[in-house]
């Protein structure tokens, strides 16, 4: 079966695997977005996996879920193929699709991506932008360029106004690293579920994480030093 003509049930289907094995095979498909004042569609050129919370069968010490539920992560731990947005840095949003089965918490941060339709709207949202090809080139600008806020968390990325289609195959070599901006371990070398189309123009540059305050780090337990991706 050609997975860029899945309906809604074989796409949900696909994304209810493991986030880290489906994360290169996101690369190449295009997220729209068709908002009232239009439509504007990303073909998503970096991601990264998240996972579990520190009890489950996949910790992740650099997910939001790693110290359990709570109602800002609610989404990661609902269906697949709905959408978890968060707010960082009191200014950013960030987008996620859901992954894995339902009650077991997963997700992909959709880093970069590639403006396919809608260029003229998608640089009206982010006039400070060089060139079409940072348009969305990390996390805080896709979801900008895709004009997608807190207000869009938990909602099913897979029905209108939203829509993915996979690629029809293979979109390049594909690379992987440590993730962006995640500190102690879940930055490492260990947890290297980051993954881009190499040489894409659009990918993002890395940036390991900075270092926090002493206060905030004494808070969390060992090996979990959290970041705001």
């Amino acid at each position: 079966m050609n997975e860029s003509t899945l309906g809604a049930d074989g796409l949900r289907n696909f994304l209810s695997a493991d986030a880290r094995e489906l994360a290169p095979q996101l690369l190449g498909a295009v997220l729209t977005h068709e908002s009232r004042d239009g439509a504007v569609s990303i073909r998503l050129t970096e991601v990264e996996a998240y996972m579990g919370p520190e009890d489950s069968v996949h910790p992740d010490p650099g997910s939001h879920t790693y110290r359990g539920p709570t109602p800002r992560n609610a989404p990661m731990f609902g269906p697949a193929g709905h959408l978890y947005v968060y707010f960082t840095y009191g200014m950013h949003h960030c987008t996620n699709i859901v992954c894995g089965p339902a009650g077991v918490a997963s997700a992909l941060l959709l880093r970069a991506g590639e403006i396919v339709d809608g260029l003229e709207l998608a640089q009206r949202r982010r006039p400070t932008s060089k060139s079409p090809a940072d348009l969305a080139s990390g996390p805080a600008r896709l979801a900008k360029a895709l004009g997608l806020t807190t207000a869009d968390s938990g909602r099913d990325a897979l029905a209108p106004p939203f829509g993915l289609e996979l690629p029809s195959g293979a979109s390049g070599p594909v690379s992987s690293g440590p993730r962006v901006g995640v500190a102690g371990a879940g930055g490492s070398d260990e947890y290297a579920w980051r993954f881009w189309l190499t040489g894409d123009p659009t990918v993002s540059k890395y940036k390991a994480a900075q270092p926090r305050a002493r206060k905030r780090m004494a808070d969390a337990p060992p090996g979990a030093t959290f970041h705001k991706r």
